[in-house]
């Protein structure tokens, strides 16, 4: 692994001085009229690689962003400028009621800016069940490995060579005690410096996010990109979409310029990730005669333990998440009760202050031994039974997105039984105490008593911690127009000319962070988009004929 020493280049910022087309929305003095062969909302997962595949077709491509362009030299590793800037709604972003946090990417490159690089490929499992249960084609396990090939190529997606921080490596050890499987977890990174502040944006470019990879390919062969540019609703007109609505932004501040952009494309591409993409949908008032939209939002519901330990754990240093256990996530098959993935999260200061819960002395007993803190997380695999429906996404009156997610009975029962899990693992680890995050829940020294105050706990809203920085769903794919919202091409049911290719398409959850299926699928799909936008007989670019 070669560590570059001296300064780091800024390829975003080389790129504008070397003439990209890069233009802040929220700096246009007139309203503006473009037009292209197809513009993509959304510069994230799904948005990066559709604009890299399309612009490689020789098309020409508008990328949309509504969050800020931040690049290596702004990423100062200081999480209140990161969670400002970098976020939803300021990392602030909830369920409707303010129950479950939601941690979601806002900027250029999305959450791939900003995730902890785990990176796995769509369980075979889940992909089976799309088939056989929601009707979807060409997803098989044979017909996706070529492009997961391609994808972790592109990423630069492999085992991590170096030993895990003493916060992952817990995971190892309690596994190994109780005779549990456990693996390491593959990153997308490449030259990784191992400093552990992956969540707040790399500083030296090591993270392979859609920011330096996707989005200066696509804009060194002639893409635009606009930042600050807020998609208030597509433009319609008969069984087609004209184009897109887009309000420019201040630097600073929630209220549009007034100023407007309007974009007008051959074909539109939603790839705003799951609840902001639907949300447009909504706004739009597109055709939804079957009330789809929104529907089945996915979140890999979390909740966590905290544990204590005599030995140093200091989680804020190194790979945020290099080890896992899957012994738990199909274990009674896919639709048995709800499995999850057990992971660890990065113990930086700030980031940790908000979810230990305690007050006064208490929490600053809690900070003056973070040094000593483990925090292992479950990710819940929501979605594949009727009694685990997901949520809904809907707008409020002022036409911003919501999130509305109940906890259901399975639910329940996984948290239950993935709080016993965790408490086991960190235990058999050495923990001096485990503390699960449940209000009121406490600490307990021995299984013994952790089992019984967990068996115990009213599992409700409120009462338990829930989060999630996993969203999927919302628009899902499939055959049939009466339980989805685009066919298995990402083509919307019912308007010729728009696509959805992002998260939003899962019809479940996937049982596993996210971002390399959604590399894997989008490049599928925009493969076959282009394919279909080029002129009849045009010679295909080598880049869509070549897989893997």
């Amino acid at each position: 692994m070669a560590i570059q020493v001296g300064p780091i280049p800024d390829p975003i910022r080389a790129g504008i001085a070397g003439g990209w087309k890069v233009i802040h929305a929220g700096e246009l003095t007139q309203n503006t009229t473009v037009e292209c062969d197809v513009v993509i909302v959304g510069t994230g997962a799904g948005g990066g690689t559709a604009a890299e595949v399309l612009t490689q077709a020789g098309l020409k491509v508008v990328m949309l962003e509504e969050g800020p362009l931040r690049s290596s030299d702004d990423f100062k590793m200081r999480e209140v400028e990161a969670f400002r800037d970098l976020y939803q709604e300021g990392a602030a972003r909830t369920t409707g009621d303010g129950s479950m946090t939601i941690l979601q990417g806002r900027a250029v490159g999305g959450s791939t800016t900003v995730n902890w690089t785990s990176s796995f490929r769509t369980p075979p499992q889940t992909l089976k069940h799309w088939r056989d249960v929601h009707g979807v084609k060409g997803i098989s396990d044979a017909e996706m490995a070529p492009w997961f090939d391609r994808a972790e190529k592109r990423q630069q997606i492999g085992p991590w060579p170096v030993p895990p921080n003493e916060n992952n490596d817990i995971i190892r050890q309690g596994c190994e005690k109780l005779g549990w499987s456990w693996q390491s977890i593959p990153r997308n990174v490449n030259g990784c410096w191992n400093l552990g502040m992956c969540g707040v944006g790399c500083p030296t470019n090591a993270k392979q996010s859609m920011l330096v990879t996707t989005i200066p390919a696509a804009l060194n062969a002639g893409a635009t990109l606009y930042h600050r540019a807020r998609v208030r609703e597509l433009i319609m007109g008969g069984d087609k979409v004209r184009g897109v609505l887009v309000d420019g932004m201040p630097e600073v501040g929630l209220q549009p310029t007034g100023k407007i952009l309007m974009v007008r494309a051959r074909h539109v591409v939603l790839a705003g990730g799951a609840i902001n993409t639907p949300a447009i949908l909504l706004r739009s008032k597109v055709p939804n005669p079957h009330d789809q939209i929104g529907l089945r939002t996915m979140i890999h519901p979390v909740n966590a333990s905290f544990a204590q330990f005599d030995r140093k754990v200091e989680g804020w240093g190194g790979a945020p998440q290099s080890v896992y256990s899957d012994h738990f996530q199909w274990k009674d098959g896919a639709t048995g009760p709800m499995g999850f993935k057990i992971e660890v999260i990065p113990m930086q200061p700030g980031f940790v202050a908000g979810l230990l819960g305690n007050h006064g002395l208490d929490h600053a007993r809690d900070m003056q031994s973070l040094g000593h803190l483990n925090g292992m997380i479950a990710l819940l695999r929501d979605g594949f039974t009727e009694d685990s429906p997901g949520g809904r996404t809907s707008i409020r009156k002022d036409g911003s997105a919501v999130l509305d997610y109940d906890v259901s009975a399975s639910l329940a029962d996984g948290l239950r039984r993935s709080f016993l899990a965790m408490a086991e693992i960190q235990l058999a680890a050495g923990a001096r105490s485990v503390r699960p995050f449940q209000l009121a829940g406490g600490s307990f020294t021995t299984l013994a008593a952790a089992k019984s105050a967990i068996n115990g706990f009213t599992i409700e809203k409120f009462r338990t911690g829930i989060g999630s920085a996993h969203l999927m769903g919302g628009c899902a794919m499939g055959e049939d127009a009466k339980t989805s919202v685009v066919n298995s091409r990402g083509e919307f049911h019912g308007l010729a000319n728009l696509s959805v290719l992002d998260g939003s398409i899962f019809p479940t959850s996937i049982g596993a962070n996210p971002q390399l299926s959604i590399y894997g699928l989008v490049a599928k799909l925009a493969t076959g988009l282009a394919e279909r936008l080029l002129p009849t007989g045009a010679p295909k670019p080598e880049a869509l004929t070549r897989v893997g």
